[in-house]
């Protein structure tokens, strides 16, 4: 087991079993009352009543909330808000795969500045102190422990908002491979690849600096050399621990570097038709890769000589969709979908401009 000082605001404990030091972390950071936000599926298989034992052993009160979902929403945001202040929590620990993460940080700034998850849509609009808080994950995608973002969806339109400030960054990762090991195939396969394409969409955006570039390559030499090995042999403790570690280097890019096409286009599909994200992910990425070549091919051939050849192996070795057709997308919604897509935020970061006619193209090929 071994300490990780990653940046200046979070700090990560990785290694077998390191999940068990979570009640002496959080009573070594003060806290009392704790929320435990953990999906229903966590719950479900036992981890979160680990994690109160732990809690409850080092001194600690751990006030359980499951009341959310896949891609948590400004409702259930709100539900866990009213939750924690009537439980008067002065803590939070987020267990689980993106959506807990998401869900922690989204109750975090409503329970502690007030109003509603759209007013911090953006950055730096939380103006009161939010409360500490440690992040376990028990996926290797999203890489949302490595960021001071939550991406929570519109309950009533469905359209994800990104809100980020210091304070939603979590002070404590705990990295467990043990936790990893035991995700389902397919959660590994879609949160896998959604993990890859955080290496491979932060490494080019126009935001792409020297504080991103370090944590995208590495995250990709990871996540590239560990995926089908875990999918292959889902025990491999070490495969686990590369992919665990690949995803937050990729997480910590995107917090200095962003996102880009692959995501503005697979939002949509997601809102729409319902797609799980790594699945809508592993449609668009080799795609916008291969129509961003122009701008970029010599950045992508830093990581594979053939990137979207590469890509869409990967994706074809883990079973997902490999068309939209094949998802069951309506070609004629293609260009509603591309008008959806252009106004995503994350398009907005691309190193080649996405506008409706780029991202039809792209569905157009995709299909």
């Amino acid at each position: 087991m071994s300490w990780i000082h990653s940046h200046a605001r979070i700090s990560v404990l990785q290694g077998i079993a390191s999940f068990r030091h979570l009640g002496h972390a959080a009573a070594e950071r003060g806290f009392r009352r704790t929320l435990l936000v953990a999906d229903p599926g966590i719950a479900a298989a036992g981890y979160s009543a680990t994690a109160e034992a732990s809690l409850r052993e080092a001194g600690v009160e751990a006030i359980p909330f499951h009341g959310f979902g896949e891609n948590p929403d400004s409702a259930q945001v709100e539900a866990g808000r009213a939750f924690a202040a009537a439980h008067a929590v002065d803590s939070i620990v987020g267990l689980g795969g993106g959506s807990s993460m998401d869900c922690a940080k989204g109750i975090n700034f409503v329970l502690t500045n007030g109003g509603r998850i759209h007013d911090y849509w953006g950055h730096d609009k939380a103006s009161k102190p939010m409360l500490p808080m440690i992040g376990v994950p028990t996926t290797t995608g999203t890489g949302s422990e490595a960021q001071s973002y939550a991406l929570i969806s519109d309950a009533e339109t469905h359209r994800k908002m990104a809100c980020g400030a210091a304070g939603a960054a979590f002070g404590l990762v705990i990295l467990d491979p043990e936790l990893a090991i035991t995700q389902p195939r397919g959660v590994l396969a879609a949160s896998g690849y959604d993990a890859i394409s955080h290496a491979v969409e932060s490494f080019v955006t126009d935001k792409r600096n020297f504080f991103s570039d370090g944590p995208s390559r590495e995250s990709w030499r990871l996540l590239e050399r560990s995926f089908e090995r875990l999918l292959a042999k889902p025990d491999d403790i070490e495969a686990a621990a590369a992919m665990q570690m690949g995803a937050y280097f990729a997480g910590a890019a995107i917090e200095h570097s962003m996102l880009g096409a692959a995501h503005a286009t697979a939002n949509p599909l997601t809102a729409r038709y319902g797609i799980a994200h790594g699945r809508a992910i592993a449609l668009m990425l080799d795609h916008v890769v291969r129509w961003n070549s122009e701008y970029v091919g010599e950045f992508y051939r830093e990581l594979s000589a053939d990137l979207a050849a590469r890509l869409d192996g990967l994706a074809f070795a883990a079973g997902l969709p490999r068309s939209l057709r094949e998802a069951g997308v309506p070609e004629e919604e293609l260009p509603r979908l591309a008008e959806e897509a252009a106004q995503q935020w994350t398009g907005s970061f691309n190193p080649r401009p996405l506008d409706a006619v780029g991202a039809l193209e792209i569905y157009q090929c995709a299909y």
